[in-house]
């Protein structure tokens, strides 16, 4: 996948999401991630598990959004990209959660089937600092 490409379907993921995290539907995202798509989220957080189908991971997002009290935000900085299937995205999350705004970076890598998103893994670049932030 080249990078324009690759940069177009993660502005329109991102953009989804953002929209959903700030309490819009779910409509646009169904476009966007496979019906079998799997979401990775590593640590001992709130939100830390593997997500399997598209409810899983939808439920993971609505989950994600009702933590942060719809405040949660996702800015692309960068995106990799290579021969095959597999985006990587450096991105920076901004939530208020307590009571305080809080800010983090993961790297995320896609897989891409079909144009859709199938797999995600986050990599947060502080693991602690996630833990900490999406601990209840």
């Amino acid at each position: 996948m080249d990078r324009a490409e690759a940069s177009q379907l993660l502005a329109l993921l991102h953009t989804a999401q953002n929209s959903f995290y700030s309490g819009g539907g779910e409509g646009e995202l169904r476009d966007l991630l496979a019906p079998d798509i799997t979401w990775h989220v590593p640590g001992r957080n709130a939100i830390a598990g593997t997500y399997r189908g598209y409810d899983e991971v939808v439920g993971y997002f609505t989950r994600r959004r009702a933590l942060a009290g719809n405040t949660f935000r996702i800015t692309r900085r960068d995106v990799l990209t290579g021969d095959g299937d597999t985006i990587a995205a450096l991105t920076d999350g901004e939530a208020r959660l307590r009571d305080e705004t809080r800010w983090w970076t993961t790297v995320g890598m896609y897989r891409v089937v079909a144009g859709r998103v199938a797999e995600c893994w986050l990599l947060p670049t502080d693991p602690e600092l996630f833990d900490r932030i999406w601990s209840r």
